[in-house]
């Protein structure tokens, strides 16, 4: 009995130490990595390279030939096959009959109002292009309206704005103007940049492998240091949440807060505590209406196995879809605006209209499929998928384990497609000073709700610089 003795203390010491082992392995903190700020992105060797730090006006000015030849292709239309009857209206993708009423609302109305109305209102705020390692990178750049503010003066704090897939800088127009315009129960005001992503919209695709979300942190902060920005603000969503939680990781010195809606965390450590708390979520989440963000985890197994499957295509094969929509206006419209259906509300399945005009009105979603359309940009931001779920980005260090050391904020609509629980992000997010839950509102917040994102946004702010005062 005393060798059993001896050998189970032996076995449960051993047990005891790997576990212990194992939890450190989780829980000790990685350095930030040392990265190249200055990688060359263009065509050839950049042997000759040599930046142009120029920022040059730009304007969205397309001829009539370009409309006129859109207009042809939404006349000729191929064969839309039409749903299988006693299916769900989205429910094996985008309905064939609404597809056909948004496509003649595309050439009847939209086409007809874009030289006088569409292209004036996407142009409504002033736009630049400047070279950043070898990509030219388009954004806009909104200064504070101090004109219509009755002589108030703040202090003016920079924000960059940063979209994902398939959005683009449209999904802030409407958010903006609330941004620059001073108002008295706050002493400061946002002095606004957005920009496309590059590879997205009027931003040059990268001709090299591996320009991921890490490396896109790096151009975008390359950006604002060539606009004259040292200190700055960042909000995000969908792969602008992460490129900006990246550039809070990576440039602290650079970042004074992360504002960020679709919060997540990729790691060991956040994977185990989510199911921990899967097992009892009213320990882990303080108000009992907000279980159903979260949790039973099979509903965001299915919904992930449901609409799941563009991210797949687009991590393996982007440039073979991208071929089969580039040009082309009707697959274009049906693969981007289901996005902005199932996306911004999973019941949206079962609607013959998809609720996209619940939500949006058609004239922004047609914008923002414009964007894609006039820019050939499809597979070029569909690539984004495929470097950052490659192997040499997915095994070079877990991100969740670097920590976030500036003050972050995360904003989370009900029915967006990822939410995670504080617990597990706080080890990340090691200064979340904020986390908000909303019931109505989906993936793009900011475009369907830019009055609720933007209130937000200044309650945060206003923590952060009462904190920074007080320190």
């Amino acid at each position: 009995m005393g060798i059993v003795r001896q050998f189970l203390v032996l076995f449960v010491g051993c047990v005891s130490l790997a576990g212990y082992n194992y939890y450190r392995s989780l829980t000790v903190p990685l350095p930030i990595p040392e990265f190249t700020v200055d990688q060359y992105w263009g065509p050839g060797d950049g042997s000759k390279y040599r930046e142009d730090t120029t920022i040059r006006s730009f304007t969205i000015l397309y001829n009539s030939t370009v409309i006129d030849k859109l207009h042809k292709k939404l006349t000729d239309l191929p064969h839309i096959t039409a749903p299988l009857e006693g299916a769900g209206a989205f429910e094996y993708g985008f309905n064939g009959h609404r597809l056909r009423e948004v496509l003649h609302y595309w050439r009847t109305v939209y086409l007809p109002k874009w030289t006088t109305e569409r292209e004036p209102y996407l142009n409504q705020f002033p736009q630049f292009i400047t070279q950043i390692q070898g990509l030219d990178i388009h954004y806009i750049h909104v200064r504070p309206d101090f004109g219509a503010s009755g002589g108030l003066k703040k202090t003016v704090v920079p924000l960059l704005l940063l979209h994902g897939w398939p959005g683009s800088v449209r999904e802030f127009y409407d958010i903006i103007p609330r941004l620059i315009a001073p108002s008295q129960d706050r002493d400061f005001v946002f002095e606004v940049i957005v920009p496309s992503l590059p590879g997205f919209g009027w931003s040059q695709g990268s001709a090299k492998v591996g320009l991921g979300p890490r490396k896109m942190a790096i151009i975008m902060r390359n950006l604002m240091a060539r606009i004259g920005h040292e200190r700055y603000y960042v909000h995000g969503g969908d792969w602008g949440t992460l490129i900006g939680d990246l550039m809070g990781t990576f440039f602290p010195e650079s970042v004074i807060g992360v504002h960020l809606s679709g919060c997540g965390v990729a790691g060991t450590l956040a994977t185990w505590k989510t199911l921990i708390a899967s097992l009892a979520p009213s320990f882990f989440v303080a108000e009992p209406r907000h279980i159903p963000y979260y949790f039973p985890l099979t509903a965001y197994f299915k919904d992930a196995i449901l609409e799941g499957g563009y991210a797949h295509l687009q991590a393996t094969k982007p440039d073979t879809i991208g071929a089969a929509l580039v040009g082309a206006p009707v697959g274009l419209a049906a693969y981007i605006l289901e996005k902005f259906s199932t996306q911004t509300n999973r019941a949206f399945r079962s609607l013959p209209d998809g609720g996209l005009e619940r939500a949006f009105t058609m004239d922004a979603l047609l914008d923002n499929v414009m964007v894609y359309y006039l820019t050939d940009s499809i597979a070029t931001s569909q690539r984004l998928y495929a470097e950052a779920f490659s192997v040499r980005e997915m095994f070079s260090g877990e991100l969740g384990k670097i920590p976030n050391r500036v003050p972050a904020a995360c904003a989370k609509f009900r029915h967006d497609v990822l939410h995670t629980i504080d617990w597990a992000l706080k080890d990340h997010f090691v200064n979340l000073v904020q986390s908000n839950h909303f019931d109505e509102g989906g993936h793009f917040s900011v475009m369907e709700l830019p009055e609720v994102v933007y209130g937000d946004l200044v309650t945060f702010a206003t923590k952060v610089s009462s904190i920074s005062r007080e320190g």
